[in-house]
């Protein structure tokens, strides 16, 4: 795992859980609005924090933070994913994954070995759209795969939206709307970049 950053404290990343936020370096995607582009562009990425460090952290932790929330980038592109959600399990959190889902095989492999208990998944726009929001060519279909293993798994889940109106119309919204039946989904607004950048570099100064 290649960690950029991390928020040592939240009670809305992780719904009716205080947790912590680890951020992945490393994204397929190249959204327009991204707000972490820190962990997305190689050229910006910051040196990882050393697993070591995370590990310390959060077994002081243990007791106080009920959750671990493993956000990105994309942490579904690490093939290490699985034995740090068992980590986390083993230390008796919670966890949470934040994906785009276009890793099915892997959300499988979490699901099926029991290391998540909640999953966040981001649908960027209708099917015939997802080129023009996340900037690279793909195939959707894997989209369908993931939004039904979410929702069969029994496991808690949301689905969510950043509403770029630049690109993305009421209809669209609609159209998303009614691909989930309206079930376990929020559209979030779509903030200016600058406004979010002092959230994720706390992790090597102090921890």
């Amino acid at each position: 795992m290649k960690i950029g950053g991390l928020i040592k404290f939240t009670l809305i990343d992780f719904p009716g859980r205080p947790a912590a936020v680890v951020f992945t370096q490393g994204c397929n995607f190249r959204c327009r609005y991204c707000h972490n582009p820190e962990l997305v562009y190689p050229h910006m990425f910051s040196e990882p924090v050393a697993m070591e460090e995370i590990y310390s952290f959060l077994k002081r932790r243990q007791g106080t933070l009920e959750g671990v929330v493993v956000s990105g980038g994309e942490p579904t592109l690490h093939e290490d994913l699985p034995s740090f959600m068992a980590d986390l399990k083993a230390m008796g959190y919670a966890t949470k994954l934040d994906t785009n889902g276009t890793r099915p095989d892997m959300l499988k492999s979490l699901l099926d070995a029991k290391l998540l208990d909640y999953i966040a998944m981001d649908i960027k726009a209708p099917l015939e759209k997802y080129s023009l929001i996340t900037g690279v060519d793909f195939n959707p279909e894997v989209l369908k795969q993931s939004m039904d293993l979410i929702r069969q798994s029994g496991v808690d889940y949301e689905f969510r939206t950043t509403y770029d109106k630049e690109v993305l119309t009421d209809a669209d919204i609609s159209t998303i709307t009614q691909r989930l039946d309206g079930k376990n989904y929020r559209v979030q607004e779509c903030l200016p970049v600058a406004k979010e950048k002092a959230t994720l570099k706390v992790m090597h100064k102090e921890i």
